[in-house]
């Protein structure tokens, strides 16, 4: 897997899609500064691993998900070594048996695709149809990295700066805690 080792401070000028060119035009208007690593599609833990090491941030983990109905859509940010337990978060929500949310979910709200969902997307979902979720073990990190748009790139934002991103997309946090291994809410 390829990792390009230098960390960019600024926007790529080769050819990339869209919604990634909209997550820097975005950075940009708010004057939020960043740093950027590519990379191949970071598709494995052990690859984020690596990309991490490059990055000098961990690499949270995003996911996607809705309650049975596909009624109500969940962006989820928690540490990348955290597993995921739905009965926990289900709790602290309010709302019964939560899954991964379908790929054309992700595709409608986020404009993105499966592997490449972070919070930066948010600033697709207009109607507000995403809520965001955010571990408060997150918020302990000076840094929280995601993918613009598509996971052959990552970004390393500070904690602050990435709050103020999801806000300006008109996103407030719901925060939760979550179990770290072998422990119960």
């Amino acid at each position: 897997m390829y990792i390009d080792r230098t960390q960019y401070a600024s926007r790529p000028s080769d050819g990339r899609i869209p919604q990634e060119l909209a997550v820097y035009d975005r950075l940009e208007e708010l004057n939020i500064p960043y740093i950027r690593v590519d990379h191949d599609h970071a598709d494995t833990i052990e690859f984020c691993l690596e990309v991490e090491a490059v990055l000098g941030a961990k690499i949270c983990k995003n996911l996607f998900l809705c309650n049975r109905q596909q009624t109500e859509f969940y962006l989820l940010m928690m540490p990348g070594d955290k597993p995921f337990k739905t009965k926990y978060l289900s709790a602290q929500l309010g709302c019964a048996r939560l899954s991964f949310a379908g790929a054309e979910h992700m595709r409608e709200f986020l404009q993105t695709v499966p592997g490449s969902v972070s919070a930066l997307e948010l600033l697709f979902d207009r109607e507000n149809r995403v809520r965001l979720v955010i571990d408060r073990d997150l918020m302990q990190d000076e840094y929280i990295s995601g993918h613009p748009g598509i996971s052959t790139s990552t970004l390393r934002l500070r904690r602050e700066d990435l709050l103020k991103y999801v806000d300006a997309a008109g996103h407030s946090p719901i925060y939760v805690n979550l179990p770290g291994p072998g422990q119960e809410a």
